[in-house]
Formats: C-alpha cells, structure tokens, sequence
C-alpha cells in the first residue's frame, strides 16, 4: 500500500503522453485490451433482448440477455462484410440485424437468416465473435485478451470490497449522463484522484463535507477515498470514491442507495466520453433525489471545465511534466500501474 508518507514530489508521467497519438494507441493496446472493463449494470439488461453497447479500446461490442436468460458479450460487428450490427447504445430486440445486407443474428450471437446464403454452410463465419464477460456485484465486465485471468481472480480484493454495499444488487438504473470531454482520459482520472482542489474548485462539495479528514488508501488495482459530512459523522455517513483500474469509478454517498458509476471511455489523445450513471433502490425520483442529481451535477460541471483548461496546458513547452503533492498518493499509484502497464510485454 503507498502511504503519504513515503512520497516525496512525486514526478508525474511526463505530459507529451497526454497528448501523444502514439502513447495514446500503445495505452489502448497495453492497458484497455489487456485488462477487465466495466460496461454496465445488470439492471440495464435485465429482461430478454435486452441489449447495451459500448466501445472498448476502440472495438465496438455489444451486451445481451439471451433467450436462455444468460448474458454474453460479442463485437458489435457483422462477419459479413464487418459493419457495426446495433448503433443504439441500449434497447430491446428479439433478432439483431445489420443495416447493410440484412443478416440477422439470435441473441446468443448465431446467424438466424443470411440473405443469399445458405446458413448451414456458412460455418463459424456466420456468428458474431463473442467476448469474455463476468457479471460481479451486477457489474458488467468484458475483456478482450482472452488469455486474461479471470476477473474474480484479477479483482479480488476490489470484489470484496463490494461486499460492503449488498444493496448494489438490489439497485436500478435511473439516470444516464453522457458528456465528450476535451481532455486525455487520464487527465480525467488523475483529477478525480485528488481533492487538494476540492476547496478551490467545488465550493459546494467543500460545505458539504469534512475535508479536513479526507483520507485516500491504495489496494490492488483500485483506491479509496472518503470522509464524513461531519466531525462527529458515524460510518454509515461516509462518503465513498472507488477508482478501479484502468478507467471506472465508483461513489457511494449517504442515504438510500445513493450509488453511481463513472467510466472514462478514451476517444483519442485529448478527448474523453465520461458515462455517468446514477442508481438507486426506489426508482421514485424525490425532491430529496432531486437535490442529490443537482449536488452531483455541479460537481461534475465544474470538473469538465477544470480538465478541459487542463489539457490545453499539457500541450505547452513550459514544463516536461508535473509533481505529485505527498497527499496525491492514489494519482501516484494510478501512473505506476499505467507505467508497468506499458513496459510488459
């Protein structure tokens, strides 16, 4: 575990590698191809046809809740002629069918009719490629390096983890947020990963909690952060940042099932798609759940301007790269994974 302690100014990844579109394809091939990815909730495929998609280290594919009540994983493209099948990010279908020449394809990825073909003679060609995909915690995994270790076995400690907040089992999805960032996906994920800002940038989440008791701890492939709203808060009023590696977050705020996700989708060297999605137990929204989507909104505004002015620094001949302050110790630990991440073979 890296401590406050034993860091002492950190340097930072060097700041070409924010805008790099070679740094950016290696860090697709050496990390987003090689590591396990979250797509989604399992409440957002909980029927069958049932379908999301998604694009990971610039492959698209697609999520489905089969006929025999199973989810699988495919890429989103069509053996035919290699057109993307499904363009909607979610929906329901009983066949998926690309637009181009009309095959259609069962929810467990096999042909179901290929005009001017016959199927049975199309072999393993006629089906879409299907992926690696784990569901923990109604979390939804894929990986695309298919000699990957599992994700129970990678994720250990993040997963039992989890077993601290059984009610994300129960919970449902109810409320989207889509925003393309102008900034490098890591610039996204090394602000979140500190809060020396939070004072500064986020007036109201600073009145809002004790930040003076902001505590940041490393694990195995993600972080913690959290404090109390109050000095004299008991545990169940902590707040709950999860980082989990490489490119999605988990926040658990006070309340009834007051849980969201993020995850940072790569675009190109200086440009983000960050998916926020908020859940809760009752679907209901309250004014209480009003209040709550504002607070949050706000704090998610302000960080797009903050990493946005951000990036257009990165590209400047000022600097060759920044420090770390001794309380950046989760940022400290995300570029040492990207790091090793790169140097593997």
């Amino acid at each position: 575990m890296t401590t406050k302690e034993n860091i002492q100014f950190s340097p930072t990844q060097p700041y070409s590698r924010y805008v790099d579109p070679e740094i950016f394809n290696e860090e697709r091939k050496k990390i987003f191809e090689k590591n396990w990815i979250f797509v989604g909730h399992a409440s957002q495929v909980e029927k069958v046809g049932d379908f999301l998609t998604l694009d990971v280290a610039g492959e698209p594919i697609i999520v489905t809740h089969g006929t025999d009540g199973e989810l699988r994983a495919f890429y989103n493209i069509c053996p035919h002629r290699g057109m993307k099948v499904e363009k909607r990010d979610q929906g329901n279908k009983k066949v998926l069918q690309c637009g181009y020449h009309g095959w259609t394809f069962k929810l467990d990825g096999d042909v179901n009719r290929a005009p001017n073909f016959k199927t049975n003679e199309l072999g393993a060609h006629s089906c879409m490629k299907s992926i690696r995909l784990e569901v923990q915690h109604s979390m939804i995994f894929v990986n695309l390096d298919k000699d990957a270790p599992s994700l129970s076995e990678a994720y250990q400690e993040f997963l039992s983890e989890m077993k601290k907040f059984s009610f994300f089992d129960s919970v449902k999805l109810v409320r989207e947020t889509r925003r393309e960032v102008k900034a490098n996906w890591k610039s996204v994920i090394d602000n979140y990963l500190e809060c020396d800002h939070c004072s500064i940038a986020h007036p109201g989440f600073a009145k809002s909690y004790d930040l003076s008791n902001f505590c940041t701890t490393t694990h195995d492939k993600f972080t913690h952060q959290y404090m109390a709203a109050s000095k004299n808060a008991d545990e169940g009023d902590l707040a709950r940042f999860y980082w989990i590696w490489p490119n999605m977050m988990v926040n658990v705020y006070p309340g009834d099932g007051n849980v969201n996700t993020i995850q940072v989708i790569p675009v190109d060297a200086e440009t983000s798609l960050c998916i926020y999605r908020d859940y809760s137990l009752d679907e209901k929204i309250t004014k209480e759940k009003e209040d709550y989507f504002k607070f949050v909104d706000q704090v998610r505004l302000e960080d797009f301007q903050l990493v946005e002015e951000l990036q257009k620094g990165l590209g400047s001949k000022a600097f060759a790269n920044g420090i770390f302050s001794p309380t950046e110790n989760a940022a400290v630990y995300f570029h040492e994974l990207i790091e090793k991440a790169l140097k593997d073979e």
